[in-house]
C-alpha cells in the first residue's frame, strides 16, 4: 500500500503505475457532473488552491448535519465516464493530481493524465458506509443550495481512503485492458 499525501506532487504521481494499490490522506474535493460544468465554464477561483495537487472524488455523498457539522455517512463512488468531455479540460485547468470514481474513463481522460501528471484512482463500489469513515472532516461545501447534496463540491479531509490506480500517467488502463480481453473471449463464444 503506497501512501499519498495530499496535496501531492506531479513527481510523485508519475512514480505510481496501474495496479498500484494506495492510501489517501489529506483533503480532497467531491464533484459530479454538475461540479464539473461549473469548473469548466466559471473556472471560479475560489476552489483553485483546493484542487492543485489534490483528488476530485466522483461521489454523491450521504451527509448528516449534526449542529454546525456537517458528517459523510455513506461515501461511495459514482460511474465516472459521465464525466468524460469535461475532465481532460478541468484537470489541466486546476492541476489535480488525481481523479478517483468507479468505472475508469475514456481516451480523452487517459491522454490527459499523461499530458498533465495525473492518475485515476478506482474506489470500490457498494462499500459506500465503510468509505465514509475514512472521511474524518468536512471543511465545508461549495454550491450546496445551488446544486444539492450529491451535486455540490465537498471540501473532506480523508485518512487511509483506500483505492487503486487503474489508469495511470504512462497511458495504461486497466479497463481498456479488460475490455480488450472480454471482447476477445465474447467473440470467441459467438464465433467471430
Amino acid at each position: 500500500m503506497i501512501k499519498i499525501n495530499l496535496p501531492v506532487s506531479e513527481a510523485d504521481i508519475r512514480k505510481l503505475k496501474m495496479g498500484d494499490e494506495v492510501s489517501l490522506n489529506g483533503v480532497m474535493l467531491t464533484g459530479r457532473d454538475s461540479a464539473h460544468t461549473w469548473l469548466l465554464n466559471d473556472k471560479p477561483e475560489e476552489v483553485r488552491e483546493l484542487l492543485k495537487g489534490s483528488v476530485i472524488y466522483h461521489c454523491g455523498p450521504v451527509v448528516k448535519k449534526v449542529g454546525d457539522e456537517w458528517h459523510f455517512v455513506a461515501a461511495g463512488p459514482t460511474t465516472s465516464i459521465r464525466e468524460e468531455p469535461y475532465q481532460g479540460p478541468v484537470i489541466k485547468e486546476y492541476g489535480i493530481r488525481g481523479v478517483m470514481g468507479k468505472g475508469g474513463m475514456g481516451e480523452k481522460t487517459l491522454k490527459a493524465l499523461g499530458e498533465n501528471g495525473a492518475v485515476y484512482f478506482h474506489a470500490v463500489g457498494g462499500a459506500a458506509t465503510l468509505q465514509a469513515q475514512a472521511v474524518k472532516k468536512v471543511h465545508g461545501v461549495l454550491k450546496l443550495e445551488e446544486f444539492g447534496v450529491p451535486e455540490a463540491l465537498w471540501i473532506i479531509e480523508v485518512e487511509d481512503f483506500q483505492a487503486v490506480v487503474t489508469m495511470d500517467s504512462h497511458g495504461n488502463s486497466l479497463h481498456k485492458e479488460i475490455k480488450a480481453a472480454s471482447d476477445k473471449v465474447a467473440n470467441e463464444l459467438i464465433g467471430i
